[in-house]
């Protein structure tokens, strides 16, 4: 809405950038996908729509043929995009955290060789760090790398990719003993390896397999799959950055801004979610007046509006925070945390507001019905967020006794 989630302080540019997005959003987006989502069909239209706009180099410094857009800039954009479908956010998202982590972590000839056709959108990103016995314990994976000459041969399954059969670029964390003696610590024996492959399913290159798209309560459209590795001959030269055991370190620096791209998404649903809600409360009608009339429904739609805003206002701090170069970690899991909570709630509050109505699927509010429970989850979830925060809490409140 006009009124809700504005942004203080933008330049001229970064509201044209808005602006172009937001007209596409409503135009391009909005208009066909809850018909995409029931099909669970890959929006290659919207997403070569998206490739014009530039949107895949949004980050990419100009150099390297991107925007040089900042965090802000581009955490604004996904708030539209997943306004319009969380889907095609989350195509752009992990997109994006493969391009940064090459731009704050690659070697010169890794930026030179990927960066300047990912901001081209003619390779697209994933990134895996999850194992099917994992969850939030990230020091457990198993997937191995093992040094034969100039090669590494990696080996294990992975799990939950967004985009593991559009991508033609995976960055993949596994362990590596080589150059870390037995009882290193587990954070500092992982690599993250750069992984060409082809697109789609079955076998992509030699040794690595992506079986299929996972079947999803939500959050279609977008494939999400697994990724196994058996015998996969990786070079030297891709272990990000040319160094191995930095891998967790890159990795935790890419999810700290996944992180408020997730607090983005779920300000760009739950901000579509109360435009869906406030429209048919003014359309429905009961005991002859609108049911936006009654007292009730007001209480709603002001609790909706103010987690809005609230939810919009802590995905901006987090962002300017981290475009500073200070450090965010607080900030972005506080803000993963409030918005991914609040949208869960504000999508439930404009389904009950649809009455029955919101239980069928000729109506919008119930894909966002489905879609927001990701977002408890991704980049983290609210128990993992609320660890980050208490224990840099108290780094910040150390008692002094």
């Amino acid at each position: 809405m006009a009124r809700l989630a504005q942004t203080a302080g933008l330049t001229d540019i970064q509201q044209e950038i808005l602006s172009t997005v937001r007209d596409f959003v409503d135009k391009e987006i909005i208009p066909v996908a809850t018909e995409l989502e029931h099909r669970d069909e890959y929006p290659q239209q919207i997403v070569d729509g998206l490739k014009e706009l530039g949107l895949f180099g949004l980050m990419i410094p100009e150099e390297y043929g991107g925007l040089g857009e900042s965090l802000l800039t581009y955490a604004l954009c996904v708030e539209e995009i997943a306004r319009g479908w969380m889907s095609v956010s989350g195509i752009i998202n992990t997109h994006f955290i493969v391009a940064y982590m090459l731009k704050q972590h690659g070697t010169e000839e890794q930026k030179e060789y990927f960066l300047p056709r990912m901001a081209a959108g003619e390779i697209r990103g994933a990134f895996s760090m999850s194992e099917p016995a994992l969850g939030s314990d990230v020091s457990a994976i198993t997937s191995k790398a093992v040094k034969d000459g100039e090669e590494y041969v990696l080996n294990g399954q992975k799990m939950w990719l967004t985009n593991g059969g559009t991508s033609t670029l995976v960055a993949v964390l596994v362990k590596s003993d080589e150059g870390h003696p037995e009882g290193t610590a587990p954070h500092k024996s992982m690599t993250t390896f750069l992984i060409e492959k082809e697109p789609g399913f079955g076998e992509v290159r030699p040794g690595l397999t992506i079986p299929g798209k996972i079947d999803k309560m939500g959050y279609k459209g977008v494939d999400t799959t697994e990724l196994i590795m058996d015998g996969l001959r990786v070079p030297a030269n891709r272990v990000l950055g040319g160094v191995t055991g930095r891998g967790f370190y890159q990795m935790m620096d890419g999810v700290e801004v996944g992180r408020v791209n997730v607090a983005a998404r779920g300000c760009g649903v739950a901000q579509r979610a109360f435009e869906l809600g406030v429209s048919y409360a003014q359309q429905r009608h009961t005991f002859g007046k609108a049911i936006a009339q009654h007292q009730a429904i007001q209480f709603k739609l002001a609790e909706m509006a103010t987690k809005v805003e609230a939810a919009h206002a802590m995905m901006v701090n987090a962002a300017r925070k981290k475009d500073s170069g200070e450090r965010n970690d607080l900030e972005a899991g506080m803000a993963k945390y409030l918005a991914s909570e609040y949208c869960k709630e504000v999508v439930e509050d404009a389904f009950r507001i649809h009455g029955g109505y919101g239980f069928s699927k000729e109506y919008e509010i119930e894909r966002l019905y489905r879609e927001a429970p990701m977002l408890l989850i991704g980049e983290g979830t609210a128990e993992i967020q609320k660890m980050i925060i208490g224990r840099r809490l108290l780094e910040e409140y150390r008692f002094q006794g």
